[in-house]
């Protein structure tokens, strides 16, 4: 019994040497082209946010505080551009009469590369001009993960 085991196990191992071996006799080499897009957008937006509404003890701490929140509204702005903006919506009707009726919106997405080109006060808002060159962000990944397609496949 010991030795038909033995031989069914060098039996099976002898067989799958020998498929790997016919598997390495046929090498093969991809090459790849690269692609890159032939125009690149430049996206823009502009963030604003209330001045008078900021917590702080005097005008230039909420000042401060408002030049923050409209930058971070001018990238949101970027990001539903970029992204998109996911819309939930949620209606209640009892009786033929609408009693509530909800809207929630979300955007999630990472954004780099964007410059502030202006930032200023109007009136009791601040503002902030953002843009984003698309150029510059494929240059930015494109060393990372360059988009490719197989351009030839060569077998040996």
């Amino acid at each position: 019994m010991r030795f038909s085991q033995w031989a069914l196990m060098a039996l099976a191992s002898l067989l799958l040497s020998a498929c790997s071996s016919l598997d390495s006799a046929y090498e093969k080499e991809v090459e790849y082209e690269y692609l890159e897009p032939e125009s690149y957008p430049v996206l823009s937006a502009v963030g604003y946010a209330p001045i008078s509404a900021q917590l702080g003890n005097d005008y230039n701490a909420k000042s401060l505080r408002a030049m923050k929140a409209s930058k971070l509204e001018a990238y949101r702005e970027l990001a539903e551009q970029v992204y998109g903006q996911r819309l939930q919506g949620k209606s209640t009707v009892a009786d033929m009469v609408v009693v509530d009726d909800n809207l929630r919106t979300k955007v999630d997405g990472l954004i780099r590369g964007a410059r502030v080109i202006r930032s200023y006060p109007v009136g009791d808002n601040y503002a902030t001009e953002m843009e984003l060159d698309m150029e510059r962000i494929y240059l930015i990944t494109s060393s990372v993960n360059k988009p490719r397609v197989i351009k030839d496949v060569h077998y040996y």
